[in-house]
């Protein structure tokens, strides 16, 4: 479980996730987060291209999180747990990111009523910065990918004193990520298998122990060219990986975290790759079918299933649930 200084105190930005996560983290923020999250919506898939051949299909709806993405679970887990240990800081929190653990720190910062400084790729959608903004963030913009404004936000917590979040190395992050693998089991508790998007891992890494609880499989989609949970699976550890997706400003980390990889090698885990064509048509067919925007982040797990040749085919009375985790997307794209 977490306690003591693994937990909720001080630690640098990239060494959060020093040890494993265990199913009592998980059950712990989901009590810590009961009433300050929205509780996902699981739907029927209904008619499509998936869900025909012989299997059942569900989307859980978390894109209707606060801020848009599951990172809302994460953040607040993170920021109550400080503040019951007394130790938020008056310098506030500061946070890396693509964009969406960015927003969710600072919506949850905001409901903390602390500060929050977020550092983003210069190459960050425009949409998720003015959103920061709308949310009081102080936002900073730094390199060209991820890892870049990492750095620069590891810089600005050693000098400002500033509580230093992750957008998905922490245990604390993991663990409130996972209470949304709680919320599908009371919805789905006969569920079979859960597909899910990964990019650093922090999702994945706190559903994939929530659901081996419940006796359900993971399948953890990346795409072809952000593999970082691949790599570190083929490597023995994780590793430092290109990232070149469309996908990539949410899923670009370079590194998995040591606790995804160490849920991805439990029984019942499956890693997959799409490529981005898959993950831009599965996209667009989430819309076109199911009248549904999602980021292409969101659409790379839909993909592992929609492909001519599927990265993950269901067998037959298969019970399926695909994690649709990302609406902070410009919808002018999808055009018919």
């Amino acid at each position: 479980m977490i306690g003591g200084d693994d937990s909720a105190t001080g630690q640098r930005i990239g060494s959060g996730s020093v040890r494993n996560l265990d199913y009592d983290d998980v059950k712990s923020a989901t009590a810590r987060v009961a009433g300050q999250v929205r509780p996902v919506t699981v739907a029927p898939a209904g008619a499509g291209r998936a869900g025909g051949p012989g299997y059942e299909l569900f989307f859980a709806l978390e894109f209707l999180q606060h801020t848009g993405t599951f990172k809302a679970r994460g953040a607040q887990n993170f920021l109550l747990a400080h503040r019951e240990a007394g130790t938020l800081p008056a310098a506030g929190v500061t946070i890396a990111s693509g964009g969406n653990a960015g927003l969710a720190c600072a919506w949850a910062a905001r409901q903390q009523g602390v500060r929050a400084t977020v550092f983003l790729p210069e190459t960050a959608p425009r949409l998720k910065v003015e959103r920061l903004l709308g949310y009081g963030a102080d936002v900073r913009l730094a390199g060209t990918e991820y890892a870049e404004a990492l750095a620069a936000c590891e810089d600005f917590a050693a000098e400002s004193g500033a509580l230093a979040s992750h957008a998905y190395d922490h245990a604390l992050i993991a663990a409130g990520a996972g209470t949304l693998m709680e919320e599908i089991h009371q919805r789905l508790p006969d569920l079979d298998t859960l597909v899910v998007s990964v990019g650093g891992g922090g999702l994945f890494a706190g559903v994939a122990t929530a659901a081996r609880q419940h006796g359900v499989r993971t399948v953890a989609v990346e795409p072809e060219h952000c593999r970082a949970l691949h790599a570190a699976l083929e490597a023995g550890a994780p590793v430092d990986v290109t990232v070149a997706s469309v996908a990539a400003d949410a899923l670009g980390a370079r590194r998995v975290s040591a606790a995804a990889l160490h849920a991805a090698r439990e029984e019942g885990v499956r890693s997959v790759l799409v490529p981005d064509a898959e993950i831009v048509r599965a996209r667009q067919a989430l819309w076109d079918e199911h009248r549904l925007v999602v980021e292409h982040a969101a659409a790379t797990a839909f993909a592992a299933l929609t492909a001519p040749a599927p990265a993950y085919r269901p067998a037959p009375g298969e019970k399926v649930c695909v994690v649709l985790c990302g609406a902070n997307t410009d919808p002018t794209d999808l055009v018919r």
